[in-house]
């Protein structure tokens, strides 16, 4: 039996931790780093580089080094994230065969799980070099509003790299829980979880080790990415004026001012102002070279990002509303993610909130502490003082009715795990299946939505129209995730069930990507 560890899978950076001894140890590689980046570079005869080693790359080979995979995991190649990714990312964003999002690197394709796998294993080893012993479990943490099509695909990448995802537990909850775990506190607590690429916030009961999510609400593609993209459209917009070409279409560029911008961002949280120096960043076609220089200090920097701290506001008051409550009645608000490190966006949460936000806790760590403290939670062999989670599904889950529209079964932010059940009856005389189309969203136009699947249930006894009763039972887990059950209420046989249309991979995909058949 291995060690269970906690692994905050970020968009932008990840972090491992494990309870041990009553305490929470988060593990640093051999230079003391206890993030790393979420960053995969692909070398030829399939080398893989991860974390710190593949940030690297990424000036000199963008077009072979992953990032951000995490917003492209379970979202299928026509939806609006991936069309963007595709704009934006110097590597490659393809189709693959069954809709979803593939990564072309050296032309072969990648799904984002092989891609998280990497990230994935790479954790799981720096775990084993600190602890001494096979790392075969984890908790692994998502943002609170993934879909069911997200989670399944991040459970898929832990099966690729070898571990067993003891449970997919939401990224703030598990803030709320590395906070809050055996401290015998009543409270209200905001969660405000700004990451590389996801915005999250919830709103949670707490009562000793008693969790409640009250509401959850968030935005799969707010994060610091989009913070380094407005920052890095700025100084393209003055270099253009210096070179006096536009460099619009220039990936290489545009990726070298992104770094620019990300750098500028972290110098900002400790400085009034930073120089941003960029050499040799173009090249034109008569061999003359360019550098950039410019001064950039937090005032300029405020302005350019300040549309999206207040779109994050939007959410909150989203998640607010959902829980009958006001700012004034949260008693904490906590800050997750490398973003809430910038002033500005502290300052925000304050004024907003009208208290000072509680940072007791590494924000690039909390996560990845309440993973830890819940996959100790699961896999204690004595008694050990635990703690109840209750948290909520982040969006309804409907059923696509005649003429287009959905009929919700399960409402947002109601607790799980949960079911709902509904009967369907035969449209036509001798029909032997019924085609039922699941989506996941808020909108009440199907197309609108995300798509989990169509499911045939089919073996239906051919009678007239109307007198097959097909129940279909829709199920949330504590994972959050989706599952349907078919039973004929006549004959109290249950059905089977064949699903169309995931972005999920085929167990056979899966078995031929585990890196342990691979041999990595």
């Amino acid at each position: 039996m291995g060690a269970a560890v906690g692994i905050d899978l970020g968009t932008s950076n990840s972090c491992v931790a494990m309870m041990r001894n009553g305490e929470v140890v988060v593990f640093a590689d051999v230079e003391g780093r206890r993030t790393q980046p979420s960053v995969v570079a692909f070398g030829h005869a399939r080398t893989v580089a991860v974390g710190h080693r593949a940030r690297k790359q990424l000036l000199y080979a963008p077009e072979s080094t992953v990032l951000s995979a995490k917003r492209l995991i379970g979202r299928r190649y026509s939806s609006m994230e991936a069309q963007r990714m595709k704009t934006l990312s110097a590597f490659g964003v393809a189709e693959g065969d069954n809709g979803d999002v593939r990564v072309r690197v050296h032309g072969r394709l990648y799904s984002p799980q092989e891609v998280s796998a990497h990230v994935l294993t790479h954790m799981k080893k720096l775990a084993e070099a600190a602890l001494g012993e096979t790392v075969d479990k984890a908790v692994i943490t998502v943002p609170a509003y993934f879909n069911d099509n997200q989670r399944q695909a991040t459970r898929d990448a832990a099966t690729i790299a070898g571990l067993e995802c003891l449970r997919i537990l939401n990224e703030p909850t598990a803030a709320a829980l590395a906070y809050g775990f055996q401290q015998n506190k009543r409270q209200h607590v905001a969660v405000y979880d700004l990451g590389g690429g996801t915005f999250d916030v919830s709103v949670l009961r707490i009562d000793n080790d008693f969790f409640e999510v009250i509401a959850t609400a968030g935005d799969t593609f707010l994060g610091g990415d989009d913070f380094d993209f407005a920052a890095a459209d700025q100084f393209l917009a003055a270099f253009e004026k210096q070179v006096g070409t536009s460099l619009q279409e220039n990936r290489t560029v545009r990726l070298k001012l992104r770094d620019a911008a990300e750098r500028a961002k972290i110098a900002l949280t400790e400085a009034d102002e930073v120089e941003v120096h960029v050499p040799a960043l173009y090249r034109t076609t008569d061999g003359n070279d360019f550098e950039f220089r410019t001064k950039v200090n937090r005032y300029q920097y405020a302005a350019w990002v300040m549309p999206l701290v207040q779109k994050s506001f939007v959410v909150v008051d989203e998640a607010l509303r959902a829980a009958s409550m006001n700012s004034r009645q949260v008693d904490h608000v906590l800050l997750v993610g490398g973003m809430t490190r910038v002033p500005m966006v502290r300052e925000a949460v304050k004024q907003y909130f009208g208290k000072e936000p509680n940072v007791s806790i590494n924000p690039d760590e909390v996560v990845a502490v309440g993973a830890a403290i819940q996959a100790h939670l699961l896999t204690a062999e004595t008694p050990v003082a635990t703690s109840v989670l209750l948290d909520v599904t982040p969006q309804s889950l409907s059923v696509r009715t005649v003429g287009g529209y959905c009929e919700v079964l399960i409402p947002r932010n109601t607790a799980v795990p949960t079911e709902s059940s509904k009967v369907f009856l035969t449209a036509h005389d001798d029909q032997t299946e019924v085609r039922v189309a699941v989506f996941q969203g808020e909108s009440r136009v199907a197309v609108e939505n995300e798509l989990l699947g169509e499911f045939v249930l089919d073996g239906l006894p051919p009678l007239p129209r109307g007198q097959v009763r097909v129940r279909i039972t829709f199920e949330i887990d504590a994972d959050g995730i989706v599952h349907v059950r078919a039973v004929d209420d006549k004959l109290g046989k249950q059905q089977s069930i064949r699903i169309e249309g995931r972005t999920a991979l085929s167990e056979d995909e899966i078995k031929g990507a585990r890196f342990d058949e691979l041999g990595f």
